[in-house]
């Protein structure tokens, strides 16, 4: 033990000691603080430490499951695995050392703060008070007077009393001051050797886990310089291809707003408008809206918190803002209260008005949508009965003949067997790396949806059905041997893929080019019927004769109408005789689009979206029709899907102001009629002559029309009467709708119910 202070010295309470005392002390105080704060600090680190291995043990977890997202690529799912384990090892003896440091340095300065330094305080105490009454005995017995003998022997007996315990206090205390200038030292060494200990076993087992990927390392690092040399190519293709880009009119910003139901961000819709203020000012802010999450919401920056405008939109409708002095104005308006909106353009706004409504109708389709996945679906059908399982093993049993199309067997674009998911705006199967190059395409050029874990329409299902990875690829692939781009296969790259995909579907690297008459728009034509050829040779490929295929109409011509033409067989909506072969090699795409809608031929539909026609293109020879009047004329139901889901805009008129809700209407095509509804349909919207949809539909006596339209109606005004009480109305309407689509798609003959006794509403 090492002597601090003396015992003799202390006997004599002599400066020297009194010295020595407070120097021990000071020094027993710096300690305390100092060991104090280093065990704050022992605290703060490992509480820190504690967090650092959670959050690195749930770094690690995160390790793993992106190797299983990366699962079909070798490289990177077997490099995060092995360094997913490695890290694990490495955690593992990281929890070890806090455990120690908490058991033994912490622990042990945290008791000699506490116990050890407290007694060599208490002692303190003790001496001090010793000390401070043989001060007072001795200052009592020295004025004790000469002449009062008791006064002076009780001073005596103080003093020696005193001193005698002041003595062993004074003993007390030097020995304590020994005892823990001795323990010091041990305590505060034998914490620091076990601190060593623990970080150096912890690093030698770091050390040895990451050496034994020395090697691996090394490989990995080569490949790594590879992708380094492709991404530096793929960079300079990417900034040529901007340097392309920026040479074009920037100036109309309408292409970048596109309506997503499927979008994996949740945001459906999202672009700048402007908002009037309630207030009494009337001022207009332009603000962020986006529609999400069922709501319609706004924010000036990005992290504020969104504003909710309409809380729910199944309890809302839009309209124009037809009485506003702005442009471009609608409103939408809920129970509670209206909003006007601005837009920057007529595009816009109706882009924004169709959004809404089909948010309007996927709420309320969501709302009661199966969570069950169609092949799960297809397992509780086969395996129970109940209201609707017939509806359900049909598109289950529909669902496998999209599979079962030619091509359809493997991925349209890298050719894996197997693929389960698909686009549907241009009717192809992919595989899942696939899929996930297409949804970043955007919305406007791949619309993805799971075959096996999303609810699917039966129409949709129908349009699938006509179109398939072959027809596709015979559009999209037709100069793939004249071009030295090699087609990725199921093993290729992620960038491999991507890239062809790129090429493929965005930049149409290797469609076939268009002959310089077909890049001219259409002259106007008179209503008469177009002369007919044969199939002509065109510079850079040929376009095959377009035959109607049988038993379904051709190219209708759309004159002016009543209901009652329908009765008095008027020529207005009849077809052209079938069989007969029509030279389209000079048609401007928006024609070949138009001419071949009325037709159902949907390759050739395909070819002229790829070419860059306006799904929206007007023919102002024909009464100002629209593919999709064309298709809606025709009875198509996949065709007017396929349509839609490549942007047609379902509220778009003709020159006698009839949309293709009034044409499906007026020829009592009942399944179209419920397609247009769902697609946000204005059943309200009139015609030149005056006449709505359920006025057209009660003439011509169709009980199914009538059923759907004033369902729709009656639907809506329950909304905005009764609020959220109106939700009963809500399903009851979803279900008939749902039955009639089933209908439409599978059992069509049973839609020709006509009734004598519909009285106007």
């Amino acid at each position: 033990m090492t002597v601090k202070l003396d015992f003799e010295e202390c006997l004599k309470d002599s400066p020297r000691f009194r010295a020595d005392i407070e120097e021990v002390e000071m020094d027993v105080n710096e300690l305390e603080t100092r060991l104090d704060k280093l065990v704050k600090q022992c605290h703060t680190m490992l509480e820190a430490g504690k967090v650092f291995c959670q959050n690195s043990k749930n770094f690690v977890a995160g390790l793993r499951e992106l190797g299983h997202h990366f699962s079909p690529d070798n490289t990177m799912a077997e490099c995060l695995d092995k360094f997913s384990k490695k890290l694990s090892i490495i955690l593992e003896a990281q929890g070890d050392a806090i455990e120690t440091i908490q058991k033994n340095v912490k622990s042990k300065l945290h008791d000699f703060v506490k116990q050890d330094v407290k007694r060599f305080k208490d002692v303190r105490k003790e001496f001090e008070r010793c000390s401070e009454t043989l001060d007072n005995a001795l200052n009592r017995n020295a004025q004790a007077p000469r002449g009062k003998q008791h006064e002076v022997e009780e001073a005596s007996n103080a003093m020696l009393n005193a001193r005698k315990a002041f003595r062993s206090g004074a003993l007390d205390y030097v020995l304590e001051i020994n005892v823990i200038e001795s323990k010091k030292k041990t305590d505060v060494l034998s914490a620091v050797l076990e601190l060593m200990g623990a970080q150096a076993q912890f690093f030698q087992q770091g050390h040895q886990s990451l050496k034994e990927l020395e090697t691996y390392r090394k490989t990995l690092s080569d490949e790594q310089t590879q992708l380094v040399l492709n991404a530096a190519r793929e960079k300079r293709d990417m900034e040529q291809k901007h340097a392309a880009i920026k040479k074009k009119d920037m100036s109309h910003d309408d292409s970048i707003m596109d309506y997503c139901a499927d979008a994996a961000t949740g945001i459906v819709m999202e672009g700048y408008l402007y908002k009037r203020a309630s207030n009494a000012f009337k001022t207009w802010s332009r603000r962020w809206f986006s529609i999400q999450k069922n709501q319609l919401v706004y924010q000036k920056k990005f992290k504020e918190q969104p504003t909710i405008v309409v809380e729910d939109l199944r309890l809302c409708t839009v309209k124009l803002g037809v009485d506003q002095e702005r442009r471009f104005c609608f409103e939408v308006v809920s129970p509670s209260k209206t909003c006007l909106l601005q837009a920057d353009s007529e595009k816009q706004q109706q882009g924004w008005i169709t959004a809404v409504q089909n948010s309007i109708a996927s709420a309320f389709q969501d709302r009661r949508e199966d969570t069950l996945s169609p092949r799960d679906r297809c397992s509780s059908v086969s395996a129970g009965s109940g209201v609707g399982q017939e509806s359900e093993s049909s598109s289950c049993k529909a669902l496998e003949e999209v599979q079962a199309i030619p091509g359809n067997g493997h991925c349209c674009d890298c050719g894996e067997p197997g693929p389960d998911w698909a686009s549907i705006n241009l009717g192809i199967t992919l595989c899942i790396v696939c899929s996930g190059i297409h949804r970043s395409l955007g919305v406007h050029f791949s619309k993805v949806r799971s075959l096996t874990l999303d609810s699917w329409e039966p129409e949709l299902i129908r349009l699938m059905c006509e179109l398939g990875n072959s027809a596709i690829n015979r559009i999209y692939e037709a100069r793939i041997d004249e071009i030295t781009i090699k087609k990725p296969h199921p093993l290729s790259p992620r960038q491999d893929k991507e890239s062809w995909i790129r090429s493929k579907y965005v930049e149409k690297k290797f469609i076939q080019k268009l002959p310089e008459t077909g890049r001219v728009t259409p002259l106007r034509r008179s209503s008469a019927r177009r002369n007919r050829s044969t199939v002509q040779e065109r510079q850079g490929g040929t376009r095959p004769a377009l035959k109607p295929k049988p038993n379904r109409a051709t190219l209708p011509r759309l004159t002016g109408i009543s209901p009652s033409d329908l009765k008095n067989n008027s020529p207005s909506y009849k077809d052209y005789e079938d069989g007969e072969e029509e030279d389209l090699s000079g048609l401007h795409p928006g024609a070949l689009l138009y001419k071949s809608a009325a037709m159902q031929h949907f390759p050739v539909m395909a070819d002229a979206l790829a070419h860059g026609a306006d799904v929206n293109w007007i023919n102002v020879a024909e009464e100002s029709s629209t593919p999709l009047i064309q298709a809606a004329t025709a009875n198509s139901l996949a065709a007017c899907e396929f349509l839609l889901q490549n942007g047609a805009n379902v509220s778009q008129v003709d020159v006698n102001g009839r949309g293709p809700l009034h044409h499906a209407t007026i020829l009592g095509h009942t399944g179209l009629v419920c397609l247009f509804l769902k697609r946000g349909a204005d059943y309200n919207a009139r015609d030149k002559s005056g006449k709505d949809p359920i006025s057209i539909a009660v003439e011509s006596a169709n009980a199914d029309i009538v059923t759907l339209l004033r369902i729709a109606k009656m639907n809506k005004e329950m909304r905005e009467m009764d609020g959220a009480f109106g939700q009963s109305g809500d399903e009851t309407c979803l279900d008939i709708f749902r039955d009639f689509s089933q209908m439409a798609s599978n059992n069509p003959e049973k839609l020709k119910r006509r009734s004598t006794d519909i009285k106007t509403p």
